[in-house]
Formats: C-alpha cells, structure tokens, sequence
C-alpha cells in the first residue's frame, strides 16, 4: 500500500518538541499508525478497524501499562 500521500494525524498525547511523536491515517478501510522519531521513514503498521478498537480498549483497560523502569509488570 502506498502510504506517500495519505493525511497523517499526530496523536494528541505526543509531545510538542517534534521529538517522540505518534501518527496515526485510515485509507482503504485500514488503519495506519507510525512512530515519527523515523522522521516518516519507519514502518508503517496496519490495523483492521476491528483490530485498532482491541488495541484501544486493551491501551484503556491498562493492559500494556509500565512500571517505573519502562518494564511490563
């Protein structure tokens, strides 16, 4: 899929200095979401609508939270 000339959108919890930042896209039924630390040549992953929301709702339900050290409990 060609991904050059999709609207990207920066995740609303991403930091303002242009540094760690999220995008997430939707083209063709998929969801697009890259890490910009790539400066937009990173991989592009691809989510099914019904795979994003699992994904959401597991972020929600704290399911892939860290502790201090950056580590899953």
């Amino acid at each position: 899929m060609d991904v050059s000339n999709v609207r990207w959108r920066k995740s609303s919890f991403s930091g303002g200095n242009g540094g760690n930042c999220v995008e997430v896209a939707g083209r063709d039924g998929v969801i697009l979401v890259r890490d910009t630390k790539a400066h937009g040549h990173g991989p592009v992953h691809r989510y099914t609508p019904a795979g994003w929301r699992a994904f959401v709702a597991g972020v929600r339900a704290g399911e892939f939270a860290l502790d201090k050290s950056g580590r899953r409990p």
